[in-house]
């Protein structure tokens, strides 16, 4: 065989192994702010990063999953052994957004999680997050957006089962366990994604803030340098995280005070932000020095 016929041939060759290999998945994007879009943005980052014990409903678009699926899940803070879904044996999906991310997409490691444990059989938990691809779909592809993302906080973690009952005795220790360690969390009706705490002999405020990172920023940096952060006697603006693109400013609180008596205090911060937000101008040096102050004291989660 000549030299030609061998590079033919060889060439030829290649071209059959390389259409029976399956060709290497692009690795899902790195996204800044991977809940933007959905309902209740705000509030999706909340029960990812600041809330200990809360639920919500989500439906799927049409088509999502399979017709004899569930159509609706529950996405929480938590489940059992920090499993990342669980398909209850009452069939009911859930799923746990601080189960942590396998990619740069939080988006597409949920919906990964929700497509899988919907397709799970009833019993099944999902111990561990699927791999997210650049072909996995978002949580903005599989979710129906015109649904409400209506938060529930929860004393506790009972809402892991139907029925506690049904735990065998390591569940129940487990639950029990998760029930000792809850920490006291009011979701506030004055803001959206205002969420009330209590840490030991602490009260705290952590407000996730559905406007852009550096305009909340700018915002606060405005107020601060204004004196006008407080909300009450024996309050004050510590600092913020970062988490999902959104900034979450946290207020140290009178512990003597529970979460609906800031019900006032912080609808009238919404009227100050909002205010501070709808300024066009650049900063002042007296504004650029609070803002250098809140940059210091922020905290970015995952």
């Amino acid at each position: 065989m000549g030299k030609a016929s061998r590079r033919r041939r060889t060439g030829s060759d290649n071209v059959h192994e390389t259409r029976g290999r399956d060709l290497p998945v692009a690795p899902a994007p790195f996204v800044a702010r991977p809940f933007e879009g959905l309902t209740g943005e705000a509030d999706w980052v909340a029960i990812r990063e600041v809330v200990p014990a809360a639920t919500a409903t989500v439906t799927f678009a049409d088509g999502a999953v399979a017709a004899e699926s569930p159509q609706i899940a529950t996405v929480a803070t938590v489940l059992p052994y920090t499993w990342s879904g669980l398909r209850r044996t009452d069939g009911a999906v859930m799923v746990a957004l601080q189960s942590g991310s396998t990619t740069g997409d939080a988006s597409r490691d949920v919906a990964q999680v929700l497509l899988a444990t919907a397709a799970a059989q009833a019993g099944t938990p999902l111990p561990s997050t699927p791999l997210a691809t650049a072909a996995t779909p978002r949580l903005q592809d599989v979710l129906d957006r015109a649904a409400p993302f209506e938060v529930t906080v929860h004393e506790g973690f009972d809402f892991w089962v139907p029925d506690t009952g049904e735990l065998d005795e390591a569940g129940q220790q487990s639950l029990e366990q998760a029930n000792a360690a809850a920490i006291p969390t009011t979701k506030l009706g004055s803001a959206p994604a205002a969420y009330w705490c209590r840490v030991g002999e602490r009260a705290y405020l952590r407000w996730v803030l559905p406007h852009d990172e550096d305009a909340a920023t700018d915002a606060l940096a405005r107020l601060l340098a204004g004196s006008a952060t407080s909300l009450g006697v024996g309050t004050r603006l510590l600092g913020a995280f970062r988490a999902c693109g959104l900034l979450v400013p946290v207020w140290d609180l009178d512990p003597g005070l529970e979460g609906a008596d800031y019900e006032e205090a912080v609808a009238e911060m919404v009227v100050r932000l909002d205010e501070a937000l709808g300024h066009a101008g650049a900063l002042s040096g007296e504004e650029r020095r609070a803002r250098s102050g809140l940059l210091s004291r922020q905290v970015t989660l995952r």
